[in-house]
């Protein structure tokens, strides 16, 4: 047996990613966002910062393919590219940043957002005023950073549309689009600068499967009469993952 799948099948905590990551799978095909929120509380117990990073772009790639073309019809892609040209400047920046940064301090920064992010939706934020183009650039800035940063590209991304009157399913199809450039260019970085190692890349691919397992089970469940649901459901399993991901436990 090959050494790279040797070390994969007896990486320790290999079980509770791929539970962790269905869950997560299935939170983003129903609510359109939460992979990272899930599962980086979870990933940062078992491994440094850069290999949770890999091994989230990698398994996020594939397991949005199959809801991507309800998305595509649902979303605008305009806004979508506006924020992905605020990330591409900010992303780098993030990333010199996450590689200076002790695994402790990354631990605590994913799991204090994961905790932030539901309490300020659930607290009722609402933006006032349009989403406009430089709101949108901007955001996708702020995305880029905390992506590179913490893994978590998301919540910027996540409370402008959810603290908008915009309608479940554009809001689902917008967040959902974005969340598959962001990782797409993120992988492409980490490429570039020679952060890739075969075994969290393995390990990615392993995590690949119940994440599109997830994101189909997720999509099937998706009604847009129903959003008030789906976003205290997502909210509770992001709180949890965020909870017990803190050092503190150990």
């Amino acid at each position: 047996m090959p050494d790279g799948l040797t070390d994969l099948l007896a990486y320790d905590g290999l079980v509770w990613l791929i539970a962790t990551v269905f869950i997560a799978g299935a939170v983003r095909g129903f609510s359109g966002f939460g992979t990272a929120l899930v599962y980086l509380p979870v990933a940062g117990m078992f491994m440094p910062p850069v290999w949770a990073l890999t091994t989230l772009v990698v398994m996020d790639v594939f397991g949005p393919i199959p809801n991507l073309p309800r998305a595509r019809r649902d979303g605008r892609l305009a806004d979508v590219g506006r924020m992905w040209l605020g990330t591409i400047v900010a992303l780098p920046i993030g990333l010199l940043v996450l590689y200076s940064v002790d695994p402790g301090i990354f631990r605590y920064a994913v799991c204090g957002i994961a905790l932030l992010v539901p309490l300020l939706l659930a607290s009722g934020l609402r933006l006032r005023g349009q989403i406009t183009p430089a709101l949108q650039i901007s955001t996708g800035g702020i995305a880029g950073f905390l992506g590179g940063v913490a893994g978590m590209p998301g919540p910027p991304v996540i409370l402008m549309h959810m603290a908008s009157t915009e309608p479940a399913q554009l809001i689902r199809a917008n967040i959902m689009m974005y969340l598959f450039a962001f990782d797409a260019t993120l992988l492409s970085l980490l490429g570039i600068q020679g952060k890739l190692e075969l075994l969290p890349i393995l390990i990615g691919l392993a995590l690949a499967v119940p994440n599109l397992l997830g994101n189909l089970a997720g999509g099937a469940m998706f009604r847009p009469e129903r959003q008030r649901l789906y976003r205290l459901v997502g909210y509770g399993i992001t709180m949890a993952a965020a909870l017990s991901g803190l050092p503190i436990w150990e």
